[in-house]
């Protein structure tokens, strides 16, 4: 369990400090264009997280995310009661991302940010990013782990420029992005909605797939921890 715990926030900490720092970068260097530096904000954290899910995925499930965990459990691929050691792991992760971040960059470790994003538009895009994210790791459940990692990476990336909101998907992210007053940060007012929405989306998408896949739960084995699968086994 500690090792899965590392592994989850290390994995959160790493997917923050590209997203974060990627949107520093981007936003030095693209000279006020917005659509460029979103672009390369958009394929460093894409990349980055495919990365992440193959480096982590065989050790905690990768989730890097408060709404996987949630659905994980749902499905039985995460023991309840090891779920808010899970949250709490990446939540820790994110914030430590953020500051790794900023560091980096020669700024403040945090800074509170400013950056409004609100309006149903971008709640309901929430709720579209999550749904799709979570639809992606149902879907592909039943392949290997590089597959799952690609598929994650590609959606989030066209995900970034599909939705209003640019596809936070993820409460442990967007809750960590109220921390950078830059170009990938978030009023901490704002957070609320994306995080209800998030967590809708997840729920939603889990609850279609159960019926659109009956053996989901399953095929979810995959995305199990080698070295407990008896124990889980025996706690269902």
């Amino acid at each position: 369990m500690a090792r899965r715990l590392v592994a989850e926030a290390l994995g959160t900490a790493f997917l923050l400090a590209a997203i974060v720092g990627s949107g520093i970068m981007a936003q030095r260097l693209a000279s006020g264009n917005v659509g460029i530096a979103l672009l390369a904000n958009t394929v460093a954290t894409g990349s980055c997280l495919s990365a992440l899910i193959l480096i982590f995925g065989a050790i905690s499930g990768a989730h890097f995310n408060p709404a996987v965990t949630l659905a994980c459990s749902l499905q039985g691929a995460l023991r309840w009661r090891e779920a808010p050691a899970y949250v709490a792991a990446q939540i820790i992760g994110a914030f430590t991302g953020v500051a790794a971040a900023h560091a980096m960059f020669g700024m403040p470790l945090f800074l509170a940010s400013r950056r409004i994003r609100a309006g149903s538009e971008q709640i309901f895009s929430e709720f579209v990013a999550t749904f799709g994210l979570l639809a992606v790791i149902w879907g592909c459940a039943r392949f290997r782990l590089p597959a799952l990692a690609l598929a994650v990476g590609a959606y989030i990336t066209s995900a970034y420029w599909f939705t209003a909101s640019t596809a936070f998907a993820n409460p442990a992210v967007t809750l960590a992005r109220a921390a950078t007053d830059t170009f990938t940060g978030i009023r901490a007012a704002s957070t609320p909605g994306f995080v209800a929405a998030q967590f809708a989306g997840a729920l939603v998408a889990t609850a279609l797939f159960r019926w659109l896949i009956p053996s989901l739960r399953m095929n979810t084995e995959q995305i199990e921890f080698p070295n407990d699968k008896a124990e889980t086994a025996d706690a269902r």
